[in-house]
């Protein structure tokens, strides 16, 4: 029998998923959990990427959990103070604010959202309440069979929200999901699902958030499944600011359909390891689809960033920017792929990676790809890597400004457009503030 890559991993959650079963009871039998099952032996059967899969070998996070995280290891609550809690959170963002305390949905500690075309339920009381009616969104979006994380994922998924936007509603405020791990005593892993689904001519705001704290490691696999139906317009966020020891993989599909609009921004400022997997498909004519990123690394952070934008059909148009500040030891990786299939004419597409290198061991692998099957198409794609600009550092100097200060502003303005495409003002303000005490030490 040949060894698959991961295998203790696979061993450790093989009681794990026998385990998670007995849990459920009579939801054993759901349509439901027989997406969990076929996920979990697709799992088994194709095992984690090996250190020469071609999408992971600037990051081999297979190594890396099985050397660091014990799946066996059993869930359990979060011991967290209110302050603690409140720390977390991004002050004046005005939002429904909804928590969750190691994976796990804290009801006392979010808001009762009540507001006319809006739905937001959590993954485990649909699955009890609506098992047929959730199993036909489940997984629709997120493969199973080509993304082991997202098999793993499929296969324990719980925790998590079903958020629904009716036609026509424009939500009033951004959803923020805080998603905060305590690691003070064991060890953590734990899975998020959340689906979303945007009907059409709809506007929603939604915002993920994850943070650690605690000195022991901790793993977290999330995957977002969200459709944008025509002429809708949803905008999504996430800030990655973990602690040192964490490891975390998010995969985040996405369909557009006529018309519609959708924006992400990805912000990444910490953890051990992090891979953020962005997967957009353009399925009909008038689409628009934004992609802004930004990576401000310190330590040994690695931080991965793959995106994957596939123009189907005439008429659309993609932004992508991502921008990197590597300091000390840290690495960047970033993998961003352009499809314009055979019927997408008129597409325009465009994609850049810049990066900054502040010191000799700071490493970026970057890698812009795009691939064109039709003919009347504007597309360009794009990278740079290099050290901050030196004559431009003098003269800040010799006008009589520290190096440190200097430094920070020269660093600020690389990373003004991708901060100003954020648009809310309590996010930017928030990842300026970090930004700022990390560049200025």
């Amino acid at each position: 029998m040949t060894k698959l890559a991961g295998q203790s991993i696979l061993d450790s959650l093989a009681g794990r998923f026998e385990a998670f079963e007995k849990s459920l009871n009579g939801q054993s039998k759901s349509a439901v959990h027989q997406v969990r099952k076929e996920a979990f032996a697709s799992l088994n059967q194709t095992g984690f990427p090996a250190a020469k899969h071609e999408e992971y070998k600037f990051t081999n996070l297979t190594k890396a959990l099985e050397k660091n995280i014990d799946f066996g290891a059993n869930e359990r609550e979060a011991s967290l103070s209110s302050d603690e809690i409140e720390s977390v959170k991004i002050a004046g963002l005005e939002a429904y604010t909804l928590v969750f305390l190691n994976g796990h949905f804290s009801t006392e500690l979010s808001d009762d959202v009540s507001e006319a075309g809006l739905s937001i339920e959590t993954f485990n009381s649909v699955a009890k309440e609506n098992a047929d009616e959730l199993a036909a969104q489940f997984g629709q979006l997120a493969s199973t069979e080509d993304n082991p994380f997202i098999a793993l994922n499929t296969a324990f998924s719980q925790n998590g929200v079903v958020i629904n936007v009716e036609h026509n509603s424009v939500i009033s405020k951004p959803i923020a999901l805080y998603f905060i791990g305590e690691t003070k005593k064991d060890q953590l892993f734990y899975n998020v699902r959340n689906i979303v689904s945007v009907g059409e001519m709809a506007q929603v705001t939604i915002l993920e958030k994850f943070d650690t704290i605690g000195g022991e490691k901790a793993f977290s696999n999330v995957v977002n499944e969200i459709s944008v139906a025509a002429a809708a317009n949803a905008k999504y966020f996430k800030l990655e600011d973990d602690a040192d020891n964490t490891y975390h993989i998010s995969n985040v599909k996405v369909t557009q359909a006529k018309d519609s609009t959708f924006t992400a921004n990805t912000i990444a400022l910490n953890g051990a390891m992090v891979r953020n997997n962005l997967d957009i498909r353009l399925e009909d004519q008038g689409c628009e689809a934004n992609m802004n990123g930004l990576y401000v690394l310190g330590g040994k952070t690695h931080v991965d960033n793959h995106t994957v934008v596939d123009h189907l059909m005439p008429n659309s148009n993609s932004n992508e920017l991502y921008k990197g500040i590597m300091d000390d030891k840290s690495k960047g990786v970033f993998n961003g792929k352009i499809f314009v299939r055979q019927d997408a004419q008129k597409t325009n597409a465009f994609q850049s990676n810049k990066n900054i290198l502040m010191t000799n061991d700071a490493t970026v692998n970057t890698k812009p790809q795009l691939e064109i099957w039709a003919d009347d198409v504007k597309c360009s794609h794009g990278c740079t890597t290099g050290q901050l600009d030196q004559d431009a550092l003098f003269y800040l100097q010799a006008r009589g400004i520290k190096k440190e200060k200097a430094r920070a502003i020269l660093l600020h303005a690389f990373a003004s457009d991708v901060i100003e495409n954020l648009e809310i003002e309590a996010i930017q303000e928030h990842v300026e503030k970090i930004i700022t005490e990390r560049l200025e030490k």
